[in-house]
């Protein structure tokens, strides 16, 4: 994937160009501040960390690290019951943020991780695999 980075005055415009599965195109967006340089997934209009307005929109590679794994089995909606028992992970993306995505059973801590796409309950969501995997 390219990294592509664009502002965002409106988090809600992803651009073209950019990849984002919340608009069910395979991809990961994330977001930098200019001014500080942090890094958060979940957009916002301005850095949680200095208050920044102008945070820059950039696509992520996919690529990190299992910080955590739970396997569901009491699945919280009707649609995800059909789909239980499955893994939920805490990802730490090599960009430098943390988000929560799919993924395959037996992944464990600290192992190293690439996301794929695929649809679950009718949405297209992030599935991690192990990197040796893909």
């Amino acid at each position: 994937m390219r990294c592509e980075t664009m502002s965002s005055q409106n988090p809600e415009a992803i651009s073209d160009a950019l990849a984002d599965w919340s608009l069910d195109r395979p991809g990961i967006v994330f977001q930098e501040c200019g001014s500080c340089r942090q890094r958060w997934y979940f957009q916002r209009r301005f850095c949680p960390h200095c208050g920044d307005g102008n945070p820059s929109l950039r696509q992520a590679r996919g690529i990190g690290v299992v910080y955590s794994a739970t396997e569901v089995h009491r699945a919280p909606t009707e649609a995800l019951r059909a789909y239980a028992p499955y893994t939920i992970l805490l990802i730490d993306a090599e960009e430098g943020f943390r988000m929560m995505a799919h993924g395959a059973a037996g992944l464990v801590i600290g192992e190293r991780v690439q996301a794929g796409y695929r649809t679950v309950a009718g949405k297209l969501l992030p599935f991690y695999e192990s990197e040796q995997h893909g």
